[in-house]
């Protein structure tokens, strides 16, 4: 099942990997694998690219960071197929993305010797870029298909636990999620509250905004990895977060509620 119906779905530039997460998922739908089982795959996918930086062979990287994009769009393709929706395997996702964004840019610091501060800024930004880009995304999935089953535009509560997972466990993954996420999500909520009024987005501004899209930020640390441009990857991010301000100036002036 998509999340976005025929008329609502664009060129989502972060999402690349999808194809080779359907082929995957496909592969595993009969299998004992479960999507959680796909999520930790991808943790492990960023957690050799995180060696590889450490031992400087950087395109080796840039692959495996590449290789993570196509299996974390596994997962949810899993799920679907299975039609096992999971808030756990939701939270799990992206705990592990944020604490593999911080690994990944604490790597490249050491390895360019750079300054803590300008990597901690580098981090600040990609999470602000990628909390805008979920802000804008879920809001078009809910109003394009009546509602994700495990996303919500505003995430203040805990959820129920849905069928065949722990309530303990989502409770513990959702208090984790809101203590790593929570702070990115309120300054984003702040500074374009009323997004969620929005009936729909245009294709165009969506393909525009999936330029902040994870898969998007990866592919080009990648990319500056196998060219071996490593320097350049945390002053790039720190000035790539301007655009926050260009895209909620573009919705606030251009699509109105």
């Amino acid at each position: 099942m998509s999340k976005l119906t025929a008329q609502d779905q664009f060129l989502d530039l972060s999402d690349y990997g999808r194809p080779f997460g359907k082929f995957l998922a496909n592969q595993l739908k009969n299998t004992r694998f479960t999507p959680v089982h796909v999520t930790l795959l991808f943790g492990l996918s960023g957690l050799i690219a995180i060696y590889c930086i450490l031992t400087q062979h950087y395109y080796w990287a840039g692959f495996f960071i590449i290789l993570k994009s196509g299996i974390d769009a596994a997962d949810g393709e899993l799920a679907r197929l299975k039609k096992t929706p999971s808030y756990f395997g939701r939270y799990l996702d992206s705990v592990f993305d944020i604490f593999l964004n911080l690994m990944l840019l604490m790597a490249i610091c050491f390895m360019t010797k750079s300054s803590i501060l300008i990597a901690l800024l580098a981090f600040i930004g990609i999470q602000l870029q990628g909390t805008l880009y979920n802000y804008y995304y879920v809001i078009l999935r809910t109003r394009s298909v009546g509602g994700d089953a495990t996303s919500k535009i505003f995430e203040y509560k805990t959820p129920t636990a849905l069928p065949g997972e722990s309530q303990q466990s989502v409770d513990i993954l959702f208090k984790i999620y809101s203590i790593v996420y929570g702070g990115f999500d309120k300054v984003i909520h702040l500074l374009d509250s009323n997004a969620y009024k929005v009936k729909t987005f245009p294709n165009w501004f969506m393909t525009l905004l999936s330029l902040y899209g994870l898969g998007f930020q990866l592919l080009i640390i990648a990319l500056l990895l196998a060219m071996n441009w490593i320097d350049f990857i945390l002053s790039f991010f720190v000035y790539y977060t301007v655009f926050v301000a260009v895209l909620i100036g573009i919705r606030k002036t251009f699509l109105k509620s």
